[in-house]
């Protein structure tokens, strides 16, 4: 498990699992945690929240890869499963507490906030605290998330990212759903670019 930030009230910290190479973020203040994407290897999980409470665990889309782990994560830490409910038809399964635009969810002494970005998937959501945003496959080092599917849309991510993402500052550090953290800063330049080559 990698340490990716560690200041003030707030640590972050990624396991990487799966055969996609997912992303699992533990959110944690003092201690209380918030689990981003149950994907894969639940016990791995687990082993990484032993001895937090954890009062949320949040999943940023419905793809197959990112809610590999959550029945099991979820029904150990007795906590409902959170997810947009635009997405309840590609995951197969309703959110028992759906996530909407503005949600906020309490970690410790902060809170994280839910962002509809929908484009990769209908109800795709992107999760801020503090300057540390969980993007899912919303938004990657290098451009924006696959919108080849049926229910995607490359012009509706392209207004998530315009419109809400892009609006944060440039010292936001994002954190994917695959791959390295990048920052808005560092993909700001490169807007045109991608909605020029339209991926």
């Amino acid at each position: 498990m990698d340490t990716l930030h560690d200041a003030g009230n707030l640590r972050i910290r990624r396991l990487v699992v799966g055969s996609l190479d997912n992303n699992v973020y533990v959110v944690s203040s003092g201690r209380q945690a918030i689990v981003v994407d149950a994907a894969a290897e639940p016990d791995r999980i687990l082993a990484a929240v032993d001895g937090l409470e954890v009062t949320a665990v949040l999943t940023t889309h419905g793809h197959h890869d990112h809610i590999g782990a959550l029945d099991v994560v979820t029904r150990e830490l007795e906590l409902p499963f959170r997810m947009h409910e635009a997405d309840s038809g590609i995951a197969g399964l309703e959110p028992e507490a759906p996530i909407r635009e503005g949600d906020e969810f309490l970690v410790g002494e902060s809170s994280m906030r839910a962002m509809h970005t929908p484009g990769h998937t209908p109800g795709s959501t992107s999760f801020l605290i503090g300057n540390h945003l969980f993007t899912g496959d919303t938004l990657f080092p290098g451009g924006p998330g696959a919108t080849r599917f049926p229910y995607s849309s490359f012009d509706t991510i392209m207004r998530s990212l315009d419109e809400r993402l892009f609006r944060l500052s440039d010292d936001t550090t994002v954190y994917p759903g695959h791959g390295l953290a990048t920052t808005i800063g560092a993909e700001r330049p490169h807007l045109e670019e991608w909605r020029s080559r339209r991926w």
